[in-house]
């Protein structure tokens, strides 16, 4: 079966987005460029972790590489707009890839189709050969569908920023317990199942 690789290097758009009320928010990333859209589901962890595994290669990127690291953008810069529509989910992410090119200085993530692997982000962010050290039992990633996008230092934090502020979006947490509130409230563990 032949699998489909969807390579944006630069994209003009890669965004964190969501389709949904809070509390049942389908997250996605999107890449735009070249006339086409390209949609991929995946849930909150991942982008949450995404964007914290994203800040950690930038830093040693600067560390090891002495690469520039940008500043947080500023609030006119932000990226608010919503998703480009409409939203077609291309596949559900199982793993994230991240790496450092050295030689572009740019950022590569890598989304890669869910298969049978539970959901996870691998890969050394620094290694600057990925086909290294592969064992027969990564074989089968070849046959699943990947985003590929190759991003600058200053696409990258901006895509930080928005990553972090559309997972922040959601509902806000209990002041007691510290899961998400409904609109009507919930059942508050640390209530012991008594009311106010």
């Amino acid at each position: 079966m032949t699998h489909q690789v969807h390579a944006f290097e630069p994209p003009e758009r890669f965004v964190a987005g969501t389709v949904g009320e809070p509390g049942d928010r389908t997250f996605f990333l999107q890449a735009r460029g070249g006339g086409r859209v390209v949609s991929v589901a995946l849930e909150k962890v991942q982008v949450s972790l995404l964007a914290e595994k994203l800040e950690e290669l930038l830093l040693e990127a600067n560390k090891r590489f002495g690469v520039t690291l940008p500043e947080v953008p500023l609030l006119p810069v932000h990226d608010n707009e919503p998703l480009d529509t409409p939203v077609d989910e291309e596949f559900r992410v199982g793993t994230l890839g991240l790496a450092f090119d050295v030689d572009t200085a740019t950022v590569v993530i890598e989304a890669i189709e869910a298969g049978e692997a539970e959901v996870e982000i691998s890969g050394d962010p620094l290694a600057e050969d990925d086909d290294e050290g592969e064992s027969d039992d990564e074989e089968p990633d070849d046959d699943l569908d990947r985003l590929r996008v190759r991003l600058t230092p200053e696409a990258t934090r901006a895509f930080i920023d928005r990553a972090r502020r559309v997972v922040a979006a959601g509902r806000p947490p209990c002041p007691l317990c510290g899961q998400p509130l409904d609109p009507g409230g919930h059942l508050c563990p640390r209530h012991n199942g008594y009311h106010r």
